[in-house]
């Protein structure tokens, strides 16, 4: 697929499930003011780091909670993930979302699979390490990565989180 990029329009990226494979080009929610070029013919590989891109500086803006007080309950790491999105009314990191489901399959089998993980782990330990790969992803992930992942995965964007916090200036 090819892409036509007309001059000075903005574009609103989003992720959003319920999206049709049509909107499959709006996955990062943000504005991005485009520059006076020409239109410009992008090939899938360089609109997808081109979204990459966008998104890798999008989730650089974000800063990471400072204060973190309250002991979040929790049975899984995405879940607790989910529960930290709620809270703190931010998204996670693409990778950090990936991080957190390999995290909860790793489960599968072990002789505690069953045991809820705040009897395993205490949630504030749980919490600060969830906050620390996010420190880590959103301050130094390639944007090159992301997109050779993207492409290896069709299903990319269900993991780029639709909750955006208002950024300060």
């Amino acid at each position: 697929m090819k892409s036509s990029m007309p001059s000075n329009d903005q574009v609103e990226i989003s992720s959003d499930d319920s999206s049709s494979s049509s909107d499959a080009d709006d996955d990062v929610m943000m504005s991005h003011q485009l520059n006076d070029e020409p239109d410009v013919e992008l090939s899938d590989e360089a609109w997808l780091f081109r979204r990459a891109k966008s998104y890798q500086e999008y989730m650089k803006l974000i800063p990471i909670p400072a204060k973190r007080g309250t002991i979040i309950p929790y049975t899984s790491w995405t879940g607790l993930g989910s529960s930290i999105k709620q809270i703190y009314e931010q998204p996670l990191h693409y990778l950090t979302n990936l991080h957190l489901r390999n995290l909860d399959q790793e489960r599968f089998g072990a002789e505690n699979e069953n045991i809820p993980l705040d009897m395993i782990v205490h949630p504030s330990k749980a919490e600060a390490s969830i906050w620390l790969v996010e420190e880590i992803n959103r301050k130094t992930s390639s944007p090159h990565h992301l997109a050779k992942m993207w492409s290896d995965c069709s299903m990319y964007h269900a993991f780029i989180d639709p909750v955006f916090p208002k950024l300060g200036c």
